[in-house]
């Protein structure tokens, strides 16, 4: 077992949680990642607002990025 954190990023507010996660393998560690985003961007999406960006990371024992979900709104013109 391997022990990951999440990390949420949203503008200028970024923040990891405390609570390591135990996850057997990287590939149970992604699928726990896109339920938890699943779950979430629904009501991030209605939230977010042109020009700005959110993210998920799962980060690795010494907090350091394995994966990283994100959502972006761009203006185009």
């Amino acid at each position: 077992m391997s022990q990951y954190f999440f990390r949420i990023s949203t503008g200028r507010y970024s923040g990891s949680g405390d609570q390591p996660y135990d996850f057997e393998d990287r590939n149970a560690a992604w699928a726990e990642m896109t339920e938890v985003c699943a779950n979430l961007l629904g009501s991030i999406a209605r939230n977010l607002k042109p020009n700005a960006k959110w993210s998920m990371e799962l980060l690795d024992e010494d907090k350091e990025p394995v994966f990283r979900i994100s959502l972006v709104g761009e203006t185009l013109r």
